[in-house]
């Protein structure tokens, strides 16, 4: 059993809110627009982090991290990317990837909206955990924690927070 702190769209921006949410998880997940890596070196000296850039991030960004990561947690494959879409309208050529990869979880970031959709047809569970930073056109900064426990995501929590 793992517990696993979601976040995307921090555009650079980490306050004591957000680490005070993520302090309880095992592994944190950045869905892109990370911003500067300093984002995630605060999480790096303490749990593992899995992130893939974002549209806006640098090139140093961009070398250390992936567009998309592919990986497996517990007994769930997990797709991560920052431009992915949503069930039923997903971003070009990530329908494709998805029939391919048969993940369990897909997630993707880059809207600011938190969704969390159950795929029906590709049999998954996405998830977009909304944007954590202080810049876009959001007016509620947003963040997810789940449990990944065997074949089983579970006890997913909402962290929400006026701009």
């Amino acid at each position: 059993m793992i517990k696993i702190g979601l976040l995307s769209d921090t555009h650079g921006h980490l306050d004591d809110k957000m680490l005070n949410f993520l302090k309880s998880v095992d592994e944190v997940w950045h869905a892109g627009d990370i911003g500067n890596d300093q984002i995630l070196q605060q999480f790096k000296n303490s749990k593992p982090v899995r992130a893939v850039y974002g549209n806006i991030d640098n090139q140093m960004l961009r070398l250390e991290y992936p567009e998309i990561a592919i990986f497996n947690v517990e007994n769930i494959k997990v797709v991560l990317t920052h431009i992915g879409g949503y069930p039923k309208k997903y971003a070009q050529g990530i329908r494709k990837l998805l029939q391919e990869e048969k993940p369990g979880l897909f997630i993707s970031g880059h809207s600011h909206i938190l969704k969390v959709i159950y795929d029906n047809e590709l049999e998954l569970l996405h998830i977009n955990p909304g944007a954590a930073g202080i810049y876009g056109v959001h007016q509620v900064r947003t963040m997810v924690r789940f449990t990944i426990d065997g074949e089983k995501i579970k006890d997913l929590e909402i962290w929400e927070h006026k701009r």
